[in-house]
């Protein structure tokens, strides 16, 4: 399964943002119309490899002190492994 590594600048929210997503129960930030802007972009092909960048992408200064995150997103769908209990117990 391929992984995507991305580093990206966070965006500040004003309070009352905060508080109006809070009591309409809304989302403060859609990711999928307003993602956040990127600052690095890393391929991984499995899931050690990604974490393992991702560790070394978290050391940079802008993220530990908070201006920055890093996210793993997985771009494919992960196979299908997981047997029914039923089946393994033979009943």
């Amino acid at each position: 399964m391929r992984f995507l590594i991305v580093r990206t600048d966070i965006r500040t929210a004003a309070d009352t943002d905060i508080a109006a997503a809070w009591a309409d129960g809304g989302l403060l930030r859609d990711e999928t119309t307003a993602p956040e802007p990127r600052r690095q972009i890393v391929h991984a092909e499995d899931r050690d490899a990604a974490l393992l960048l991702a560790r070394a992408l978290a050391t940079v200064g802008a993220v530990r002190s908070g201006r920055q995150r890093v996210k793993v997103l997985p771009l494919d769908e992960p196979p299908a492994v997981h047997q029914q209990w039923w089946e393994s117990t033979g009943t």
